[in-house]
């Protein structure tokens, strides 16, 4: 029977990639004054300097601020401007200090499956960044224990899951996410209830999750959350 919920941070308990968006929009008419936007080769150097500096800088404002610069200075042949690198940083800034705006019907979720189950909190990125946005959720005091993690795989639901002494089979995580916050515990064995998000990173877009799991439901609204957990539960026993 399942025993421990788990719900992810960003973009499932409250807005997150819109932010990024924005900056990442700002991003490229900066860059637009030097290149031609209509080479996707732009893009692409975007994601794939974000992609290879998640090793460096994890993931979060931060590193995507620095990976901004690296790119700008990279497609520009270092022509762009130190006013205009001033600028991205203070993008990335920006992001840091946006509002903490949960998603609509996402508290009453959170406290309709703690009464019947032990929720946790399993969020990555930026350790002052996720601690702030935590803080002002108002949502702390519903979870048992709040994981803040630089990256969402087997070993780190493996080690949620000794440490609640419970097997993948017990577990069930909700998240926006089908790389980092389904695939990782359905591979394991556990459950997953994946709450789309109106926009999604391109780094997350990739996994091998095949379609019509039977550890995984999809619901359209954090209003259906609790009555997917419910109907896992019945698949679990």
């Amino acid at each position: 029977m399942l025993q421990l919920i788990g719900f992810d941070g960003d973009d499932t308990l409250w807005h997150s990639e819109g932010y990024y968006r924005q900056a990442n929009e700002e991003f490229a008419t900066l860059v637009g004054r030097y290149v031609d936007l209509a080479d996707q080769q732009v893009h692409d150097s975007m994601l794939a300097t974000e992609q290879r500096n998640l090793k460096l800088f994890g993931y979060g404002a931060k590193g995507m601020a620095l990976s901004m610069v690296e790119t700008a200075i990279t497609v520009t042949d270092g022509r762009i401007s130190a006013g205009d690198i001033h600028r991205l940083i203070e993008l990335g800034k920006d992001v840091l200090q946006h509002p903490v705006e949960l998603l609509p019907g996402i508290r009453a979720a959170v406290e309709a499956v703690a009464q019947h189950h032990a929720v946790v909190l399993i969020t990555k990125g930026d350790l002052f960044h996720q601690e702030k946005k935590v803080a002002q959720s108002g949502l702390a005091e519903l979870f048992r224990r709040i994981e803040i993690v630089s990256e969402k795989n087997a070993d780190t639901y493996r080690r949620v899951l000794a440490e609640f002494r419970l097997q993948p089979a017990q577990f069930a995580m909700v998240g926006n996410s089908l790389r980092s916050d389904i695939e990782p515990v359905v591979k394991l064995g556990g459950w997953g209830i994946h709450v789309p998000y109106r926009v999604t990173w391109a780094h997350e877009l990739e996994h091998d999750l095949g379609d019509d799991h039977p550890h995984v439901i999809t619901v359209d609204a954090p209003s259906a959350i609790p009555a997917a957990v419910a109907q896992l539960r019945e698949r679990a026993a």
